[in-house]
């Protein structure tokens, strides 16, 4: 198989589908890899690096035109989706539920998408989606407290306090991990730690690890009320699988918090999870809304790409090799997880979740699988 890379487009986007590691790997399994000419070059991988590990260099349109998969980070842009084709594998992180454009679009290339983002495991993971959670909810509580600062138009609160000065109020919207890394971070930081979710055990895994360290509280609508008015920095880290993310903060809730305190939306590539977020870029990253600072980078873990390229390829190799040494098909056949990642094939939607956001309607995957 002809497996293609190109170079992300995204604004402030400098990851890449594939290090020069992977590539290594999938030729040694016998497959051609197509490079974009500069596709590494964000994330410190150099076109020499790539072409020793047997990758051929091309351009976009190259790319596109004669590759039979496309390995990618983010979902493809409009000048992106305009080179797909049927026949063609997208094998990409894709959040369609919030995007109808993309998903209007994908249908009509006809192209087999693959999701990252809901590929699931033998325990109910998503182990495509997770080492991107780990790295943003890493990152949540840094960028959430540099906007904190009184420069940056926050209420001018310093994470860990000082002696005699209490630490910031950090509340954490959701346990998995998202959650579990910001509240790493955060507390690492010496905040005053609240994490919100609706499993008892994952509180009570959470209570465990660090030890007594933060708050955990059952979520509901109140207890989010609550705590808002004392609330220095909310992190929202809630996920529904392929689904739009819930409102949990409405604009009117705004009112109750304090001038400068800082919302952090990490889910918003599935439209956010406060009211009055929208996408920004690591370019300009926060907003201001009735007082309160927005911070809503929809690629936040693209700030790090070295880390985080690696991160995302040790996830998803196996995949990719599966996908290639089998073919598409045959690989869903043999791993129903893979299987679960289906988005779009031949026209159809094989997503329940987008389906029911978009009001689209749906083929099983199980059923795409013998067209």
């Amino acid at each position: 198989m002809r497996i293609g890379c190109p170079k992300e487009i995204k604004a402030q986007e400098f990851r890449v589908g594939l290090p020069p590691a992977a590539v290594r790997e999938a030729v040694a399994h016998g497959h051609e890899v197509l490079i974009e000419a500069g596709a590494g070059e964000g994330a410190g991988f150099d076109d020499a690096t790539y072409t020793a590990a047997g990758a051929r260099l091309g351009t976009a349109e190259e790319v596109f035109a004669s590759s039979d998969m496309i390995v990618k980070v983010k979902e493809p842009q409009a000048s992106e989706r305009a080179r797909l084709r049927e026949g063609q594998v997208l094998f990409t992180y894709l959040h369609l539920a919030p995007d109808p454009d993309q998903t209007r679009e994908l249908l009509g290339s006809g192209v087999t998408a693959i999701a990252y983002e809901t590929v699931t495991d033998r325990a109910g993971g998503l182990p495509l989606l997770a080492p991107m959670s780990e790295v943003a909810g890493r990152l949540a509580p840094q960028t959430g407290a540099w906007t904190l600062q009184k420069a940056n138009g926050g209420r001018g609160v310093l994470m860990g306090g000082v002696p005699g000065v209490r630490p910031a109020n950090v509340v954490i919207l959701g346990g998995g991990v998202v959650g579990t890394a910001a509240a790493r971070v955060a507390v690492g930081m010496g905040a005053n730690v609240t994490v919100l979710d609706r499993s008892v055990p994952r509180m009570s895994y959470l209570d465990d690890i660090f030890q007594g360290r933060l708050t955990t509280q059952y979520s509901s609508a109140e207890a989010i009320e609550d705590l808002l008015p004392a609330a220095d920095m909310v992190i929202g880290a809630v996920l529904i699988p392929g689904a739009a993310a819930p409102k949990l903060v409405t604009r009117a809730q705004l009112a109750q918090m304090q001038p400068g305190a800082v919302l952090v939306d990490v889910a918003i590539d599935q439209g956010g999870c406060f009211e009055t977020s929208r996408p920004t870029t690591h370019h300009d990253p926060i907003y201001e809304v009735d007082g309160i600072m927005h911070y809503c980078v929809a690629n936040m873990p693209g700030a790090v790409p070295r880390t985080s390229t690696k991160a995302l390829s040790n996830a998803t190799l196996p995949f990719v090799l599966a996908l290639a040494d089998k073919g598409w098909r045959q690989a869903c056949e043999d791993d129903p997880h893979l299987l679960a990642g289906l988005s779009t094939h031949a026209g159809a939607l094989t997503s329940y979740p987008v389906g029911r956001a978009l009001a689209i309607d749906v083929v099983s995957p199980a059923l795409a699988l013998k067209r």
